[in-house]
C-alpha cells in the first residue's frame, strides 16, 4: 500500500522562520494558501492508496476529513523527524509498505509529481530522495518499508539521510524536481516562486494580501 504522509505543524507556529518579514498573520494565511495547493496536487495524484495528514490543529482534522483522507492527532510536536517517524511506523503496521513524505511548503507541485515518485519500480528496501533547491535539503522522502531508516529532517538533511540509507543498507536514489526542490522559507524563495507562475492559492494569496507589493517595495524585481 502507497500512502502520502503530509505532516503539519500547528498553523500559528508554521514558517516562524519568515517571522522577521511576515506577521504570524500574514505566515498563518500563507500556510493555509500552500495546504490548499499541496492539497489539490495529492487529490490529483492516481498512485497513492491513502492520504494522511499528521498534526495537532482542529483545523487540520477538519481539512483532512473533507477530503475523506486519515488524519493522525499527534500528542506532541518536538521535531519533524520525530512526526514523520512516528507517523510511517504506524501506518507500517496499518500495511502500508511505502510511505512518501511530502513537505507543506512545496505548493508548485503537480498531481504527476507525486506519481512519477510513487510509480517507481523499486524491490524494498528502498528510498527516494527529492533534494531542495540548494541541494542540502529533503523535500521528498519516499523509504519502503516506511522505517527502513531514521528521518534527520533539518539542516544538511540530504546528507543525513543518505548516511542513515547506508548504515541501514538501503539503496537510495536522488532525484531532482524542480517543483519539489522549491520550498518557501525566505523573501527570495517568495520572489522565485512568484516567477513560476503555478500554485494557484498561494500566488492569489501573496497578490490579495500586498505581498507582492511589498517584495516590490523593498527592491525586489519581480521580472527578473
Amino acid at each position: 500500500m502507497n500512502v502520502v504522509l503530509l505532516p503539519v505543524k500547528e498553523l500559528a507556529q508554521a514558517k516562524r522562520r519568515m517571522a522577521p518579514w511576515l506577521s504570524r498573520r500574514e505566515r498563518t494565511g500563507l500556510v493555509r494558501a500552500m495546504l490548499e495547493d499541496v492539497g489539490r496536487a495529492l487529490v490529483c495524484a492516481k498512485m497513492p492508496d491513502k492520504v494522511v495528514v499528521a498534526g495537532r490543529d482542529p483545523e487540520l482534522a477538519a481539512y483532512a476529513a473533507r477530503r475523506r483522507w486519515e488524519f493522525i492527532r499527534e500528542r506532541s510536536q518536538t521535531s519533524e523527524s520525530r512526526s514523520v517517524d512516528e507517523s510511517a511506523a504506524a501506518l507500517r503496521q496499518q500495511g502500508a509498505t511505502c510511505v512518501l513524505r511530502v513537505p507543506l511548503d512545496v505548493p508548485l507541485i503537480e498531481g504527476r509529481d507525486v506519481d512519477a515518485l510513487l510509480g517507481r519500480t523499486l524491490a524494498a528496501p528502498a528510498a527516494l530522495l527529492v533534494p531542495s533547491r540548494d541541494g542540502r535539503g529533503t523535500n521528498a522522502l519516499l523509504r519502503m518499508p516506511p522505517d527502513a531508516f531514521p528521518s534527520r529532517f533539518g539542516r544538511d538533511s540530504l546528507r543525513r539521510h543518505l548516511a542513515e540509507a547506508r548504515r541501514a543498507r538501503v539503496p537510495a536514489t536522488v532525484l531532482s524536481n524542480p517543483r519539489f526542490g522549491l520550498d518557501l522559507d525566505a523573501p527570495e524563495d517568495l520572489l522565485r516562486f512568484w516567477r513560476a507562475k503555478g500554485g494557484a492559492a498561494t500566488r492569489r494569496y501573496l497578490a490579495e494580501n500586498g505581498l507582492v507589493a511589498r517584495l516590490a517595495e523593498e527592491g525586489w524585481n519581480l521580472d527578473e
